[in-house]
């Protein structure tokens, strides 16, 4: 088994089209194919902030279940669409207002034709990824370790929001621990969520979330290889947006 696992797109479509053709998936006859057997992974935040959501979904959907030749797991942004399309009173902001935008542009079929492949997309997704003979997990923003084979609610929040304290920072972002500082485990964890401007390896797990939303890269992070391959972002870039790590 040969992955390439896709940082945080956030409708980024333009390159996440680019970053496919640089790993080497070909669309033939209308079908992505890739010549090793190489398989995707998105590991969540497919849509909000970025210029084309909608074209994203599309996309990942086709190589989920049209092609089957790529997994996805859920990140708290795709848990609020979910939300948002099952009618569910949520709060049109924090890039989901970008993604509402787009959907009122289209035609009401059009708009029933998106909501029900990405709820299908979110249902038929697991929580987190278990990749055994890849001793990985994709988690979107990451998991402990003793988390690992748990699916309640503390682990729910944890995968989507990761290690949260339920404070704020003064810009309104919430206060996180640094999770991966302190995981001792040897299975490898890769997760996104947190923008940084490179991947960060820590222990035995990387951050791949390069913020390509806000000017910086989009990432794909390889295993077995242990390789990572970017594209350059098209957005404006927005030096606020990063974490550091001291």
């Amino acid at each position: 088994m040969k992955i390439d696992v896709i940082g945080d797109v956030h409708g980024c479509y333009k390159e996440l089209n680019h970053l496919i053709d640089k790993l080497g998936y070909m669309l033939e006859n209308g079908t992505y194919t890739h010549p090793q057997q190489r398989r995707l992974v998105f590991l969540g935040d497919i849509t909000d902030r970025g210029p084309d959501s909608l074209k994203t979904i599309e996309l990942v959907y086709k190589l989920v279940h049209q092609d089957n030749i790529a997994e996805y797991v859920p990140g708290n942004h795709c848990n609020k669409l979910y939300r948002y399309f099952l009618g569910n009173n949520v709060q049109i902001r924090h890039g989901l207002e970008t993604t509402v935008a787009e959907l009122e542009a289209y035609s009401a079929d059009e708009q029933d034709l998106i909501r029900d492949k990405f709820i299908q997309l979110y249902e038929q997704a697991e929580l987190y990824l278990q990749m055994k003979p890849l001793n990985a997990v994709i988690a979107h923003a990451g998991i402990k370790a003793e988390y690992i084979g748990r699916d309640d609610k503390k682990v729910r929040t944890f995968v989507f929001y990761g290690d949260i304290t339920g404070e704020k920072l003064a810009d309104g972002r919430p206060v996180r621990l640094d999770w991966a500082k302190h995981y001792n485990g040897d299975v490898w964890i890769i997760y996104g969520h947190t923008p940084v401007i490179e991947p960060r390896f820590i222990n035995k797990t990387v951050n791949i979330d390069l913020g390509c939303v806000f000017g910086n890269k989009l990432a794909a992070f390889q295993l077995p290889e242990e390789n990572t391959v970017t594209v350059t972002s098209k957005q404006p870039y927005q030096p606020e947006k990063f974490t550091s790590y001291i």
